[in-house]
C-alpha cells in the first residue's frame, strides 16, 4: 500500500488491514468447502480513490447478512464481528458471484482522499465543500 500512497501506522492503511482481515477470516471460516480452496485479491483504482477488498470462496449458498448484528451468547466473545466492522470501516460492500466457477466474492470498497484534496478545515476557492 506504500506505493499508493497509503503509508503503514496511517488510519487508512490500519482501515484496509482490519478489512483484509475481516473479510479474508470470514471466507476461511463460512466460505470453506471441504477439498477446495478460496482465493484473495486486492485492488486498487487510483482514478476513484478507493481500494477494492474482494474475497472468493466457493461456498455460494453461505451469503452474508446485509445488515450484520453483534453475535450474543457463547460466540459474542471470540467471533462474529468481521462484517460488522467491515460496514462500518468501509464507503460500501457486499457481494456478488465470482467471475468463474462456484461460490460468490465479498467486497468492500475503501474510499482514500487525493492528496490534493480539500483536509476539510475551511473551504478552498473553487473547491466545494460537503
Amino acid at each position: 500500500m506504500d506505493e499508493w500512497g497509503i503509508l503503514y501506522g496511517t488510519v487508512p492503511h490500519d482501515d484496509i488491514v482490519l478489512i483484509v482481515a475481516g473479510l479474508s477470516a470470514n471466507a476461511v471460516r463460512h466460505g470453506r468447502v471441504p477439498g477446495r480452496d478460496f482465493h484473495f485479491g486486492l485492488h486498487f483504482t487510483r482514478l476513484s480513490g478507493t481500494v477494492r477488498v474482494e474475497t472468493t470462496d466457493t461456498r455460494g449458498e453461505r451469503l452474508p447478512e446485509r445488515l450484520p448484528v453483534a453475535p450474543e451468547g457463547a460466540d459474542a466473545e471470540e467471533a462474529g464481528r468481521g462484517l460488522l466492522l467491515v460496514s462500518h470501516l468501509a464507503a460500501r460492500w457486499g457481494w456478488c458471484p465470482p467471475a468463474e466457477g462456484p461460490g460468490k466474492t465479498v467486497w468492500a470498497e475503501h474510499a482514500i482522499r487525493p492528496a490534493n484534496a480539500p483536509t476539510g478545515k475551511g473551504p478552498s476557492e473553487g473547491v466545494a465543500v460537503e
